[in-house]
C-alpha cells in the first residue's frame, strides 16, 4: 500500500498571513497612488490660481467684469507649477487676446488666450403714435417701405504676402492687413501687423494664409556669444553704444546679462531688438 510521505521542508500559509499580504499589497498602491494624485491637484489649484489673477488683470486694466472673461483650456500636458511671488500679467501684443504670464519663482512664463465680453449698443426704444390706425401699410396702401439690408460688418486679419518658412523673423512688409467677412468667428487670428512683428513662426505659412495666434511665438533676438550692440543713456541728450557678448539668449523686452569683452565686466540690459539691447 503506497502512503503519501510529507514534505516538512514545504511551508503552507495559513488564511491570517494571506490576508497578511493581501492589506500590505493594498497600502502599497494606495501610497504609489496618492503621489501623483497630490502632484495634480497642487497643478490645478496652481492653474485656478494663475486664471482668477488674470481675470483680475483684465478687469482693472480693461475694464470689464472679471467672471464675463474667458481663457481659453491650457494643452492637458502643461502642468502650471505654483509661483512662490506675485505674478505678472500683461499683453505683450496689441491684442488685448493674448496675455503673458510671467513667474519669478521659479522662474516661467505662459501665454493665454482670452475672450473679451462684446461690448452691447443699446437701441433707444421705439414710440407708438396713439393717431396711426394702421402703422404697418399693407400691399395695396401704395406705400413705399424701405427695407435695407443691414450693413455687411468685416473685421480686419493679418496675411502673408509670400510662402514663410517656419523660424522665420517677421517684418511688416512679409504681411498685410486685410478686411474679411466675420462669417469665420475665429478669435485666434492675428487683426494688426503690429502683433505679429518680430515675432518667430512656428510652422510653415503659404502665401495669403491667414495668421493665428499660435503659428507664431515671440523670437529670440539676442543669442548667447553673439555681439549685442548696447545703448547707455538718452538720445535726446547723451547716448553711447557699446559692443558687448551676450551670456545669454534673450526675447524683445527680456533682461539679459552681457559682457564687455575687453573688461570681462558684466552688465544687464533689456533687448530692444534683433542683438540689440539698452542699458538699465
Amino acid at each position: 500500500m503506497n502512503s503519501v510521505m510529507f514534505n516538512p521542508s514545504v511551508k503552507t500559509s495559513t488564511p491570517a498571513q494571506g490576508l497578511m499580504q493581501i492589506l500590505c499589497l493594498t497600502v502599497f498602491w494606495l501610497l504609489a497612488m496618492a503621489l501623483p494624485l497630490g502632484a495634480f491637484a497642487q497643478a490645478n489649484s496652481a492653474a485656478e490660481s494663475m486664471g482668477l489673477q488674470v481675470r483680475q488683470w483684465m478687469s482693472q486694466t480693461h475694464g470689464v467684469k472679471a467672471q464675463d472673461i474667458v481663457i481659453a483650456p491650457l494643452d492637458d500636458r502643461l502642468k502650471v507649477q505654483a509661483c512662490q511671488k506675485s505674478l505678472t500679467v500683461d499683453n505683450p501684443f496689441a491684442s488685448k487676446e493674448t496675455v503673458r504670464v510671467r513667474c519669478p519663482e521659479p522662474v516661467w512664463q505662459l501665454y493665454l488666450q482670452v475672450s473679451l465680453p462684446t461690448a452691447k449698443v443699446n437701441t433707444p426704444p421705439t414710440v407708438a403714435s396713439a393717431s396711426v390706425q394702421n402703422p404697418m401699410p399693407t400691399a395695396n396702401s401704395g406705400a413705399s417701405v424701405n427695407a435695407n439690408p443691414p450693413p455687411t460688418v468685416t473685421r480686419t486679419i493679418v496675411v502673408t504676402k509670400r510662402l514663410l518658412q517656419r523660424g522665420v523673423i517677421l517684418q511688416p512688409d512679409m504681411l498685410n492687413e486685410v478686411q474679411a467677412s466675420p462669417g469665420n468667428a475665429d478669435t485666434m487670428l492675428l487683426n494688426t501687423v503690429k502683433d505679429a512683428q518680430n515675432a518667430e513662426l512656428t510652422r510653415d505659412i503659404p502665401a495669403g494664409q491667414a495668421l493665428r495666434v499660435s503659428d507664431i511665438r515671440r523670437a529670440i533676438m539676442v543669442k548667447q556669444g553673439q555681439t549685442v550692440m548696447l545703448s547707455i543713456g538718452n538720445k535726446n541728450e547723451f547716448q553711447i553704444s557699446i559692443r558687448m557678448e551676450a551670456m545669454q539668449d534673450g526675447r524683445l523686452g527680456d533682461q539679459v546679462k552681457l559682457k564687455n569683452p575687453e573688461s570681462g565686466r558684466q552688465v544687464s540690459g533689456v533687448v530692444t531688438g534683433l542683438n540689440t539691447a539698452k542699458g538699465l
